[in-house]
């Protein structure tokens, strides 16, 4: 079996993130046990190690943003789903981290809406989202080269990009300063009882 490139980190000692730690892997142990994937079943389709996902599940760790898209996508469900739609719910990866600051569900559409910030040099490639997620990118400050891996676009303070992420997809910073940006993903669904 492979493993996800982004394996999951120990939970951080903060009680606020060790909160959130467990509230993810409830919700995680829920949306698999509703699809009806055992643990075993949704490690492999997700591409990380059964233990790994266990500790997840059990609040003992803490995801990376990689390895949360990864599940998600695995269980068909937007990534807001895992964080029970809880606005101020902070997920990161190394160089990168993401802050849900709303997430609703209207006319079969689910729309995230996120602060994300990429600090300078640093890169994160996103796995496939499911087929008709778009996402939608707005630069408040620093300059970035966003979307599908072979046809990023530079975009700096001011300037959208969007795009259809159901292939690889990655967030760059350029330049000497951090990237502050709103991202807005548009899912079709959502899956029964993932928010």
């Amino acid at each position: 079996m492979s493993s996800h490139p982004e394996p999951a980190t120990q939970a951080a000692t903060d009680p606020a993130r060790q909160d959130l730690a467990r509230q993810v892997g409830e919700r995680l142990r829920s949306l698999r046990q509703a699809a009806g994937m055992s643990l075993g079943t949704l490690a492999e389709v997700a591409g990380i190690g059964k233990g790994s996902l266990s500790e997840i599940e059990n609040g003992a760790r803490s995801a990376t943003l990689g390895t949360l898209y990864a599940l998600a996508g695995a269980l068909g469900v937007p990534l807001a789903a895992l964080l029970s739609g809880v606005p101020g719910s902070r997920v990161a990866s190394p160089g990168v981290v993401a802050l849900l600051l709303d997430v609703s569900v209207e006319d079969g559409w689910t729309v995230e809406v996120y602060r994300l910030r990429i600090e300078a040099g640093a890169e994160h490639r996103s796995i496939p989202h499911g087929p008709g997620v778009v996402e939608h990118l707005l630069v408040t400050s620093g300059r970035a080269r966003v979307g599908r891996v072979g046809a990023e676009v530079e975009v700096g303070v001011g300037e959208a990009a969007q795009w259809v992420s159901d292939v690889p997809h990655r967030y760059q910073a350029l330049g000497p300063v951090a990237v502050d940006s709103v991202l807005v993903i548009r899912s079709p669904g959502p899956a029964a009882g993932s928010l």
